[in-house]
C-alpha cells in the first residue's frame, strides 16, 4: 500500500459524512487539509473518488468501490481495539495446548476443568496430534505448551512433570488360557500370540519399539492400531495382548477384566508433563505455568 494510512482514514470518514466540514469536525482538522488528502489520494490512485457540488460530495463509482474494502479494513481494525480492550478488563488471553488424543483425555482434560473454573475468560485452543508434531509447534512458537512425554523434549524446552506412566502388556484371561492351552504352557506369548501395538507415527510406539528390540522380542503376529482407546478396547474383548498405559487401565485391572503380562524385565518408565518455550511467554501462558505450580 503506497498511501498513508490517514488518507484512507479521511476518505472513509468524508464517504460517511457526506459533507467535508462534517468529516473535518469529526477528525479535528481543517477544511483545506481533508481536501488536500483526498486530492493526493485520487491523484496517487489515478482515480476520481467524489464529485462535488454545492450540498456536498457524492461517490463515484470508484470511491464506491474503495469504500467498501476501506470500510471493512477500519471495522476490523474496530474490532482488534475492542478485543485488546477487552483482554485488559477481563485478563483474557489465547492459550495454544499441543497434545495426543490420549493425554488429553486421561490427564490434561482434569487440567483444564479447574484452570477454565478459575480463568474462564482466556481462551484455549487444543491441538489434537501426535507428540512429534507438538514438539515440532512448540519449536516453532506455534504453540504455547505441549503436554508430551519427558523423553520427546528437546533441550530448548523447558518442562514440568506431572506424572509418571508405565507401558505394560496386557489381555483377557480367557485370551491366554486360550492361548496356552493351544501352545502349551511354556509358549513363548510375544511369539505365538497376536500382538497389538500403537503404529508407527506414535512416540509411545518407538520407545517400546526401542524395548522390545533390547530383549530380543520379535512378534510374529502384530496389529497396529491408531489410539491407546483403541488398544484398551481390543484387549477387553479378547482380540490378543495389547501394550497400553498401566495407569489407563487400572480399573480394567482390579477388576479383573485384564491381566498384566509379567515381564522379566519391566519396560522404563516415562514421565508425563508439560514443555514450553521459557522466552517470549504470552500473558496466557504465564497464567497457566503459575496455576500449574
Amino acid at each position: 500500500m503506497e498511501q498513508n494510512l490517514s488518507q484512507y482514514k479521511i476518505f472513509y470518514e468524508v464517504a460517511k459524512a457526506g459533507n467535508i466540514s462534517k468529516a473535518a469536525k469529526e477528525l479535528y482538522i481543517s477544511q483545506p487539509a481533508i481536501s488536500k488528502a483526498i486530492s493526493k489520494l485520487e491523484d496517487s490512485l489515478n482515480v476520481t473518488l467524489f464529485t462535488r457540488s454545492s450540498r456536498g460530495v457524492h461517490m463515484t463509482p470508484e470511491g464506491e468501490l474503495l469504500f467498501q474494502h476501506t470500510q471493512a479494513a477500519f471495522h476490523a481494525l474496530d474490532l482488534g481495539e475492542q478485543e485488546l480492550k477487552r483482554i485488559r478488563e477481563f485478563q483474557i488471553g489465547h492459550l495454544r495446548i499441543g497434545v495426543s488424543n490420549t493425554l488429553c483425555k486421561y490427564i490434561l482434560l482434569p487440567y483444564l476443568k479447574t484452570f477454565i473454573e478459575q480463568y474462564p475468560h482466556i481462551k484455549i485452543t487444543i491441538e489434537g496430534q501426535a507428540t512429534a508434531k507438538t514438539i515440532s509447534m512448540l519449536e516453532q512458537h506455534t504453540l504455547d505448551v505441549g503436554l508430551v512425554a519427558e523423553p520427546s523434549v528437546h533441550s530448548g524446552l523447558a518442562f514440568i512433570p506431572v506424572m509418571d506412566i508405565q507401558d505394560i502388556f496386557v489381555s483377557t484371561r480367557h485370551y491366554l488360557n486360550n492361548l496356552y492351552l493351544r501352545e502349551g504352557n511354556q509358549a513363548d506369548l510375544f511369539r505365538c500370540g497376536n500382538i497389538m501395538l500403537l503404529d508407527q507415527s506414535n512416540m509411545t510406539r518407538h520407545h517400546v519399539d526401542e524395548y522390545m528390540k533390547e530383549y530380543g522380542m520379535e512378534p510374529k503376529q502384530l496389529l497396529e492400531v491408531t489410539t491407546m482407546d483403541l488398544l484398551i478396547e481390543f484387549a477387553k474383548i479378547g482380540l490378543g495382548i495389547a501394550c497400553v498405559i498401566k495407569e489407563l487401565v487400572q480399573k480394567e485391572l482390579d477388576t479383573g477384566r485384564l491381566t498384566e503380562i509379567p515381564l522379566a524385565n519391566p519396560i522404563r518408565k516415562r514421565t508425563i508433563g508439560f514443555a514450553f518455550q521459557n522466552a517470549n511467554q504470552s500473558k496466557a501462558l504465564k497464567t497457566f505455568l503459575e496455576f500449574l505450580y
